[in-house]
């Protein structure tokens, strides 16, 4: 079991990995082991952000959108976030996973700033640091509590992992929850935060397309998936699997409704594999209000997000979504019953 625990929140699940480094396939086995052991290498070693990230930090409290993206391929997997290469309103630079990060952060940015009304991940114009090229060929990015990393990929089962826009937002939005409800990476809190997560994620791609929710892929992922992979998506929002029989990947594990809820130990208690279950639930939510997912379902998860906590579980979201809608929306009303008749669905 290699878990990926607070507050290194990782892309990819563990039982990906884990299912790689089982692999017949020793190139698939040698990349996903060496994944494992640079997560472990990255959590166990203190973030050192450089004097000018902390002091550009200090000075963007405020309304203003900041950010910083730094490369780390020269600093491998023992410290970040590595040397400065673009800063807020430089110029794009030649390497495209520095301008991915540079852009799909912004986007984030300005998701929340224009839609929520929300100032940052903090609400209070924290930075944002990322840092590319970390480690060689790695397979993951994740929210380390303090900034963004990604990988890029091994080039055949995983690319680099600033292409995804959803995967950017995913991760940063781990930085919202952390500024909000904290809650614990661990069980349905962890599950949780991992749903905040993929629903920002993939409404912040829906409304930089432009997409209304019946148009969406609802895919988490998709960008990211090499050519020696069969899967579309890391996962999905749908009532179908993201991958099935992948030679790689195996069968994806998670479920859409509470009786197929795991309730082992492994990835933390299942903050990825469980997530799928309140994911499916913001789903069918978005397709009864239809429109655009971002304009009520997600005000609605928004609101919820602030008035969890630490330890808040799966009933609570649900008893939480509904309340937010009837005061958001009117009590008893179109959107109130849509929420709840989703949880009703999904088994609850």
């Amino acid at each position: 079991m290699h878990s990926c625990p607070n507050p290194l929140h990782c892309i990819l699940p563990p039982y990906i990995l884990d299912r790689m480094a089982e692999s017949d396939n020793p190139a698939a086995r040698k990349l996903a082991v060496e994944a494992i052991a640079r997560s472990a290498t990255l959590r166990a070693t203190r973030t050192a952000l450089a004097p000018f990230a902390a002091q550009t930090a200090i000075a963007s409290a405020g309304a203003v959108k900041n950010r910083l993206v730094y490369d780390n391929k020269t600093n491998g997997a023992t410290r970040l976030p590595g040397k400065l290469v673009r800063a807020e309103g430089g110029p794009p630079s030649k390497d495209p996973a520095v301008n991915e990060a540079y852009n799909h952060a912004g986007s984030t940015y300005d998701f929340y700033k224009k839609i929520l009304g929300r100032n940052s991940l903090d609400d209070g114009g924290m930075t944002l640091v990322s840092s590319v090229h970390v480690g060689r060929g790695y397979n993951n990015a994740f929210w380390n509590g303090e900034q963004m990393a990604y990988g890029d990929g091994d080039g055949q089962i995983f690319i680099r992992f600033t292409k995804s826009l959803d995967v950017v937002g995913h991760e940063l939005t781990h930085g919202v929850v952390s500024h909000t409800c904290n809650l614990d990476y661990q069980d349905e809190p962890g599950a949780l935060n991992e749903h905040f997560a993929d629903v920002f994620g993939s409404l912040v791609k829906q409304w930089k397309k432009k997409q209304k929710a019946d148009k969406a892929d609802w895919l988490i992922g998709p960008d990211i998936m090499g050519p020696g992979t069969k899967a579309k998506a890391l996962r999905t929002f749908k009532d179908e699997p993201a991958y099935s029989k992948d030679p790689l990947l195996g069968d994806d594990p998670q479920p859409k409704h509470l009786s197929k809820k795991y309730r082992g130990s492994a990835d933390s208690g299942g903050v990825h594999i469980n997530s799928g279950i309140p994911n499916h639930a913001f789903y069918l939510v978005s397709l009864a209000l239809g429109g655009n997912a971002w304009e009520k379902a997600g005000r609605i998860w928004y609101d919820t997000m602030r008035a969890l906590h630490q330890t808040s579980n799966f009933n609570d979201m649900a008893a939480m979504t509904v309340q937010s809608a009837g005061a958001r929306y009117g009590a008893g009303g179109t959107a109130e019953k849509a929420v709840a008749k989703a949880w009703k669905d999904v088994g609850f």
